[in-house]
């Protein structure tokens, strides 16, 4: 009866301390919310570390929030209910400028294209940017990178945003492509799903990719306030080294492959249809190889803010640009 007894303390004891290394484990794995600015396909990347659990296997317990605008995810990192942010960049200038003294740092860039498409209401065969001239577009927030990089095609084409056509610029970000349906502008500026979506239902066509025609621009990043990266630095490479991850996989694998992975973070949309998507992204090159934001394209970064008006004075690149944990990631 003894043996039996000690028996089963001893598989008690031995379980017990299997649950607590079990608690240990997740108990030391790091809360971190991330605030994107818009839940896109156009993020494949970020959306495959999610999915392949490469953010838990860097002691980090993600929770995904979507902003709906830049303007919104950079109020969620500064007040502090986000702790890292995924924009457009120029929304750190913005704030770096603003005098704000715990300003925002970008330490990994994902996109080096635009990631929106023009769509028209009409089928347009042979389409040349001057045909928007005289026209009505579905535009994007004034001082936002969508916005921008539009003018700065227009501008690479001879045209004047302000005199030779029309931007609706009052309809709130994500609300565009409902409005287009509705019956509003002769063109619309999209992200996808909703180009793909609005081609679908036979409410436009796709006529031009900003990604291409504006060349490489360092569209979207990771930031967070300079205090937050200071305080918590195996965090910051963490998380940075599991986008690489996910960077990785894009990059070695086919548009179905990478489609097949994000389709949960997309349920209302069809497999084929995210497959469609990625392959569109994915033949434009929009993605790095890694996540080092170099200063040639935030010095690009500049010139499209200074172009649009919405550049009062330079930034210095290492004011707002910290590449140690993207270069530690890319070894």
């Amino acid at each position: 009866m003894k043996k039996i007894v000690s028996l089963t303390l001893v598989m008690t004891l031995l379980l017990s301390l299997l649950l607590t290394g079990c608690g240990a484990k997740e108990s030391g794995s790091k809360e971190v919310v991330l605030n994107e600015v818009a839940h896109s396909i156009f993020y494949a990347p970020m959306y495959v570390a999610i999915e392949e659990g490469y953010f838990e296997e860097e002691g980090i317990d993600l929770t995904l929030v979507t902003g709906f605008g830049a303007d919104k995810t950079m109020t969620a990192v500064l007040s502090g209910e986000a702790d890292i942010g995924f924009m457009g960049s120029e929304s750190t200038i913005y704030t770096y400028l603003g005098d704000t003294n715990d300003y925002v740092v970008n330490f990994a860039q994902l996109t080096q294209r635009a990631g929106n498409f023009l769509v028209s209401r009409t089928p347009v065969d042979d389409f040349k940017w001057e045909d928007l001239k005289g026209t009505t577009v579905l535009g994007g927030r004034k001082g936002g990178m969508p916005e921008m990089v539009f003018e700065y095609i227009l501008k690479m084409n001879g045209i004047d945003p302000a005199a030779d056509l029309t931007i609706d610029q009052s309809i709130d970000f994500g609300s565009t492509a409902a409005a287009f349906s509705g019956g509003q502008g002769d063109y619309t500026v999209e992200f996808e799903p909703h180009a793909t979506s609005l081609e679908a239902k036979g409410d436009g066509y796709v006529v031009a990719s900003l990604g291409e025609d504006s060349g490489y621009v360092p569209y979207t990043a990771f930031s967070a306030k300079s205090s937050y990266i200071k305080d918590n630095p195996e965090t910051i490479q963490g998380f940075t080294n599991a986008l690489q991850k996910g960077m990785d996989y894009v990059n070695s694998h086919t548009p179905a492959e990478i489609a097949e992975v994000i389709a949960p973070q997309f349920e209302e949309t069809d497999l084929e249809t995210i497959t469609t998507i990625v392959e569109r992204y994915y033949n434009q090159d929009t993605w790095k190889e890694n996540l080092i934001f170099e200063e040639d394209s935030f010095t690009l970064l500049q010139n499209i803010l200074e172009e649009a008006g919405e550049l009062s004075e330079r930034v210095p690149y290492e004011e707002l640009v910290d590449t140690t944990f993207a270069k530690e990631a890319a070894k």
